[in-house]
């Protein structure tokens, strides 16, 4: 049998020397042999094929969530959406971090130099819900159950003001009535019926976008808790997207006034169509993060799904 050298075969493939040694040691190439310190590759031997990495590519807009918080990635797809996500939905309930407050307080688990005036409990509240969101991504696949959202508000209210007060239950249902503005929610005993109900017909429902957005719209109307609803409700919002496939979306500022008329257009019947357009801008901006963030093809299958 006739050899060639790493340097013959080399210029053959059109690889560098060093790549096909690599080949070499790795047993890429049927029949190489060494001799003496020298490696011996087949003449005929054909070039060896790149093993193709679309194994660990993302699936999944959920697969690159989970790969970049486990591998704690700075300034990525995950990094962004705590950030975004903590900040808009926080300040949508009166918190007032600002984004950049809330960036060095994910980033460096410290509050630094924030003003001493702020409410202690918009610090709290952050940090509580950068780990709502990890629980979410952790846990997306889960059935949407009573205990897995009381586990969303126990951790977003755990250590709070709230959690001291003795007619305040954290991961449970509200004890007393309350209002959203002037409108008025389920009456505080009748909210574990009205929750079991929602889930029953949730999950017989289809898994569609508007499907899931209406759930969001009911959870809303019952307003379960003695507080952190809105952002227990977009929480869960996020969750079934990731589940299901759909692209995801965060409420920023300039979307806030669309998504409150929305949310009453749709409880009073007069229209879906507001928010359904509010929650898809949300999902453009998404895509456009997965487009910066080197995630192409998955931005391009969103943006597809989208329009389907």
């Amino acid at each position: 049998m006739k050899y060639m050298t790493v340097a013959e075969a080399a210029k053959k493939w059109q690889l560098t020397p060093r790549s096909v040694q690599l080949h070499c040691e790795k047993g890429n190439i049927p029949g190489v042999n060494m001799l003496g310190k020298t490696w011996r590759i087949p003449a005929d031997a054909e070039r060896p094929r790149r093993k193709s990495r679309a194994g660990a590519l993302p699936k999944s807009i959920l697969d690159v969530l989970k790969s970049e918080k486990r591998g704690h990635i700075p300034g990525g797809l995950y990094h962004r959406l705590q950030i975004d996500f903590t900040y808009n939905t926080n300040h949508m309930e009166g918190s007032r971090l600002t984004r950049e407050q809330t960036r060095w307080i994910f980033e460096t688990k410290t509050i630094g130099d924030l003003p001493g005036d702020l409410p202690v409990d918009d610090i709290v509240e952050t940090a509580n819900h950068f780990r709502c969101i990890d629980l979410v991504i952790e846990s997306a696949g889960a059935a949407l159950t009573e205990r897995y959202v009381k586990m969303l508000h126990a951790q977003l209210k755990n250590g709070t003001g709230d959690s001291r007060k003795a007619w305040f239950a954290v991961g449970d249902y509200k004890r007393l009535d309350n209002v959203i503005g002037d409108m008025e929610t389920c009456p505080a005993k009748d909210v574990h019926f009205e929750m079991a109900k929602l889930l029953a017909w949730y999950r017989d429902a289809d898994k569609t976008f508007e499907n899931i957005i209406d759930l969001h719209v009911r959870f809303e109307k019952i307003h379960p808790f003695q507080d952190g609803n809105g952002r227990v409700g977009r929480l869960i919002l996020l969750k079934e997207c990731l589940k299901h496939g759909i692209t995801p979306f965060v409420i920023a500022e300039k979307l806030r006034k669309f998504y409150y008329l929305g949310l009453r257009e749709w409880q009073t019947s007069q229209s879906r169509t507001r928010l359904l357009d509010t929650c898809r801008t949300g999902q453009d901006v998404f895509i456009l993060d997965l487009r910066r963030f080197g995630h192409a093809k998955l931005a391009e299958a969103a943006a597809k799904a989208m329009i389907s």
